[in-house]
């Protein structure tokens, strides 16, 4: 029996606390799955099927679904719906684009600042630090009509900065928060060894701390990322066509006026999480690092 169980009793509670909950979290997730499997008839059918009964393989040759590249590969009937439709190809470019240099600005900007915020005293850092946190609360709906307005007499209506302005706004101090908890943590002595000698204030952070920040800012950047990619509100109201739609703003469009095409809709999904899922289990070691780091230090 494991030492951290007092019983047997206890060991099983726990790990049939553990399945349930890992169930509820993957049901939706293999639902969808299920949704892009199944013809139509077995998707409207009704009581709904539980296992997929009808998977639409029709579509399974060779050449069917193209990736980037020209690279042609086997797939079911909604998968080939989403890769040959060249908006939703687009749209999951345009994403790739907005969530990258959302990622990249948060990243630069929220490290100095953060940094900043962690090292150098002052006599509002700590008021400044409750803003930056209130910041991440304040309802983003309450500023679209502005915003629009804004936008458009910029001209930035229909373009990448039109979503990655607002996404950049409140990914930030998320990005700024956890960056100063993260950096709080490191041992100043190694920053002041290099300041003895010769280094300056960027120095010390570009040489010593951010190498020493890895794990930090790879969590922090990842869910940054995740929040741009999966950005929907200010996409859907800031770009009106696919010349810079992202795919969560495309994937609604696998419909007509009188029929929704719920299968590529699901499929879409699936594609458009997948990106994400390969991300974590890429960095997994550096996530974890970096979400614990400091949980064990006095």
């Amino acid at each position: 029996m494991n030492k951290g169980f007092k019983t047997p009793a206890h060991a099983i509670g726990f790990y049939t606390v553990v399945l349930i909950f890992a169930f509820l979290t993957l049901f939706p997730l293999l639902w969808v799955l299920k949704m892009s499997l199944v013809s139509d008839t077995e998707l409207f059918a009704s009581p709904p099927t539980f296992w997929p009964e009808s998977v639409t393989l029709k579509s399974l040759t060779a050449g069917k679904c193209p990736l980037v590249g020209g690279i042609k590969f086997p797939c079911p009937e909604n998968f080939q719906t989403v890769f040959i439709d060249p908006i939703f190809r687009a749209g999951l470019a345009n994403t790739l684009v907005i969530a990258g240099i959302t990622t990249i600005i948060c990243l630069t900007i929220g490290s100095m600042a953060a940094y900043a915020l962690a090292r150098i005293e002052f006599f509002a850092r700590r008021p400044v630090l409750s803003l930056v946190l209130a910041i991440s609360f304040f309802p983003a709906v309450a500023i679209i009509a502005p915003l629009f307005l804004q936008f458009q007499k910029a001209g930035l209506i229909n373009t990448y900065w039109a979503v990655i302005i607002p996404d950049v706004l409140f990914a930030l101090p998320l990005t700024v928060y956890l960056l100063v908890a993260y950096f709080r943590e490191l041992p100043e002595d190694l920053e002041d060894a290099a300041k003895v000698d010769g280094a300056n204030i960027w120095q010390a952070f570009f040489r010593v701390t951010v190498p020493l920040s890895i794990p930090g800012i790879v969590t922090t950047g990842l869910l940054t990322f995740i929040y741009a990619w999966n950005e929907f509100l200010f996409a859907n109201t800031l770009t009106l066509d696919q010349q810079a739609q992202p795919a969560t703003v495309v994937i609604p469009q696998f419909a007509t006026t009188y029929t929704t095409d719920y299968g590529a809709q699901a499929a879409a999904a699936l594609v458009l999480t997948l990106p994400l899922v390969i991300l974590v289990l890429f960095f997994q070691r550096k996530i974890v690092s970096g979400l614990t780091a400091g949980a064990t230090k006095g």
